[in-house]
């Protein structure tokens, strides 16, 4: 079981004494108040972590560090009345009133209300009232109120909010855009006059009143009715082509110019995305000189393609990507790419060929395989663990079900050491198969390169968690700059890898609640100006994919898109199939920034748990460039005994 006690106490020393939250009725408050009793049940586990959860109705509980700072910048002491507006799960209004002497909080949705009552109930937090209703009109009846503390963001602070201040009273609220919001403290000097401090740079759900709702539904007096977003994206989409029709490719000249352009996929088993991807990269190689195809996978895999397409010397005869999940790179679309790479290179220099490499670290689903293969062997509950965790590498990750079990689990701490060596043992010993089969010199460095950092990748991965995430993201983009330096000053090169790789992770939550980074943002952080991000996604279909790690790949049904998501408004655009370049249309870029879900399927897919699982906020165009939609979509075609069928070409790399 979780020690809680003992969390609360790392919470206080690594996330808010060190980022300089030193009043001692605050952490003394966060010390005493359970969190964990505020999350939704199966979220216990993860309460004091450095991040916000969902709790339902599109809101979250804010991260441990934002509850702090608002607290001890609104400043309350014994005795004071505080208004809080936006109860969510209750849990600021519960470290309020362990300070203060009452605390009235407003809450616009009924189930969090109630659940939050019932909260403070259970813990006998006596001194809190709530009241459901529009926040942005206060408490009149119960104030003056020395502290306000508003948890959304709104345009600016609320008149009705100021005037219910006390002299000297603070509100603490977010202020701005949904792009940039600053958290301000307001506070009351006279009756007529407020000072202002801004305390930083935030992010937070959007405050809503009843009279924000009917302005939205009915328009600002003498102005038409806003155009729905949906329609906005009607408009402003540029409806795509057959995959082999030349003006597909086409389509994207205008991204020609970049040194980079990365390819997304919302899903590792969709057959439009990967042709969609191999037209574009046929455009880019043939008539605008990109000469690297860098791909999500083991270098090692990788390479074997590399060897066939470039007419290298085979380097023994390896089969590439024959492990876990083999569909993602064995599939019919990957081969006929590859195909046409090869006949292309035949008509060219050597030197002028265009490459296939992976940017994955070695052999990481070979190395899992080996860790499964060994704690199967010496504890089987150890390997179910490691099986749940394996199924979660993933920044999007919410189900509870599979995260932070690897730490209460003793067996598993026990075999860490072991797999970590024997993982350690499989690389070298495919190292020194690879050298002794003649490996070129690029290969041979990225190698020498992996087995530097082998250990402690390995360690990390065990354990999964955001430092892996980060270790991998950070070794792909190194790989890519590899690539770049050793084709020379000029070489342009196509990525393919999943949205969450190459959409800027500064823009979703895996950069805001997370400190995760990703391919795309070290990319235009590199490379400003130079780089191209370019989503994918869809409504519906069908979807290859496993339930869990090492699982069969089964044809999924893909469930319609969440309301309120990027896929559903553009689903509800009722354009097929389009192109969606947000800087040619800035008002509809402007209404598109506020961050909404979007949904993520890996090579694991749980339609069950999909809104905990698939889903996590973003901000489509500042995470991406452009975005290409097909509404309906299939699963890839695996290439295997029973999927072969007429028309795939017996080619080396696949062991066809």
């Amino acid at each position: 079981m979780v020690d809680f006690s003992r969390a609360r106490d790392r919470m206080i020393a690594s996330q808010l004494s060190r980022r300089g939250i030193n009043d001692p009725d605050v952490l003394d408050a966060m010390r005493n108040v359970p969190r964990e009793a505020f999350v939704d049940p199966g979220f216990e586990e993860f309460a004091y972590e450095d991040s916000a959860l969902a709790i339902g109705h599109g809101q979250t509980i804010s991260q441990p560090y934002i509850v702090a700072l608002m607290i001890e910048r609104a400043g309350p002491e014994p005795g004071d009345i505080v208004l809080e507006i936006g109860t969510g799960s209750g849990y600021a209004a519960a470290v309020l009133s362990r300070i203060a002497g009452h605390v009235y909080t407003i809450e616009r949705h009924p189930g969090l209300a109630k659940a939050a009552r019932n909260r403070f109930a259970d813990l006998g937090y006596d001194n809190i009232d709530v009241r459901i209703g529009d926040g942005t009109a206060g408490w009149p009846e119960a104030g003056p109120f020395d502290a306000i503390l508003v948890a959304a963001g709104g345009p600016n602070a609320p008149h009705a909010l100021k005037e219910q201040l006390d002299l000297g009273g603070r509100l603490i609220i977010p202020v701005g855009s949904a792009e940039e919001q600053r958290l301000m403290r307001i506070t009351r000097v006279n009756a007529t006059t407020f000072e202002e401090q801004d305390l930083g740079g935030v992010r937070f759900v959007p405050l809503v009143s009843e009279q924000g709702r009917a302005a939205d539904q009915q328009g600002a007096k003498g102005r038409p009715r806003a155009m729905p977003l949906s329609e906005l994206i009607a408009a402003a989409a540029e409806p795509l082509p057959d995959f082999d029709d030349p003006a597909f490719g086409r389509l994207f000249d205008r991204f020609a110019d970049r040194r980079l352009v990365l390819l997304g996929e919302a899903s590792h088993g969709t057959s439009e995305f990967y042709r969609a991807r191999a037209a574009i990269t046929r455009r880019l190689i043939e008539a605008h000189g990109f000469t690297i195809v860098a791909v999500e996978a083991d270098w090692p895999d990788a390479a074997a393609v590399d060897r066939y397409v470039r007419q290298r010397q085979a380097a023994g005869p390896r089969t590439a990507f024959e492990r876990f999940p083999t569909w993602m790179w064995r599939n019919r679309e990957v081969v006929e790419f590859v195909e046409w790479l090869r006949a292309y290179n035949q008509q060219k220099a050597e030197a002028d060929r265009a490459g296939f490499h992976g940017l994955d670290i070695y052999n990481m689903r070979g190395s899992i395989a080996a860790v499964l293969d060994y704690l199967d062997r010496t504890d089987p509950e150890a390997a179910a663990v490691a099986r749940e965790r394996y199924g979660c590498l993933t920044p999007w990750q919410n189900e509870p079900s599979t995260y932070g079990r690897a730490a209460l689990s003793k067996g598993f701490r026990d075999c860490e050491q072991a797999v970590v060596s024997q993982c350690r043992e499989l690389l070298e010993q495919q190292l020194r198969a690879g050298l002794a089969a003649g490996d070129e010199l690029m290969d041979a460095a990225q190698n020498a390169r992996l087995v530097a950092s082998a250990e402690r990748y390995y360690r990390i991965m065990y354990y999964a968690g955001p430092e892996s995430w980060n270790m991998r993201d950070t070794h792909m983009f190194e790989t890519l700059e590899h690539l770049l330096t050793a084709r020379g000053p000029r070489a342009k090169a196509v990525v393919w890898a999943h949205n969450s790789h190459i959409g800027d992770a500064r823009y979703t939550d895996m950069g805001m609640a997370r400190d995760e980074v990703n391919i795309g943002q070290l990319c235009r952080e590199r490379f400003p100006g130079e780089t191209a991000l370019i989503g994918f996604g869809t409504h519906g279909g069908k979807v290859a994919a496993a339930t869990d790690w090492g699982g069969d790949m089964e044809v999924k049904p893909i469930r319609a898109s969440l309301e309120g998501s990027y896929e559903r408004l553009c689903h509800d655009s009722q354009v097929r199939h389009f192109l969606l370049e947000f800087s040619r249309d800035p008002a509809l870029r402007q209404r598109l920034l506020e961050p909404k879900l979007e949904r993520f399927i890996g090579v694991i897919y749980r339609p069950e748990t999909e809104r905990l699982s698939h889903y996590a906020y973003a901000s489509l165009p500042r995470q991406f460039d452009a975005f290409v939609w097909f509404d309906e979509t299939a699963p890839v075609t695996p290439l295997g005994a029973d999927h072969i069928g007429e028309g795939v070409p017996e080619t080396f790399p696949f062991g066809l």
